[in-house]
């Protein structure tokens, strides 16, 4: 039984730093990639980053030099190190793992609030 779980949402002034983690569980042998999605009130979910298993990365134009994706393969987690964050970086924040035989899972997301 595969089990995603996001942490370390929250508020934050703009400018500011989180770091987001994303634990799996679960047909680790199994997993192809890890990524970063986002949703906004009224706006469909983007994707902000992925990371293969070959350490390959992505990211998207809009968090490109703030962002960081890393992963700690001992701990089977994700990260998703976001500075200078700015107002329109509030979401949801959901982890999906990428498995063999094309499956996918997702965590259950993550708050993370920019303001003032």
């Amino acid at each position: 039984q595969v089990h995603i779980v996001e942490s370390g949402g929250g508020l934050v002034q703009p400018g500011g730093s989180l770091r987001l983690s994303c634990a799996a569980s679960g047909s680790l042998f199994s997993i192809i990639a890890m990524g970063w999605y986002r949703q906004a009130p009224g706006k469909q979910r983007e994707l902000v980053a992925t990371i293969t298993n070959s350490g390959s990365t992505y990211y998207t134009d809009s968090v490109l030099g703030r962002f960081t994706i890393s992963r700690d393969n001992v701990k089977s987690t994700v990260y998703l190190q976001m500075n200078s964050l700015k107002p329109e970086d509030t979401a949801v924040y959901y982890c999906r793992g990428s498995y063999t035989g094309s499956r996918e899972y997702w965590g259950q997301g993550t708050q993370v609030t920019v303001s003032s």
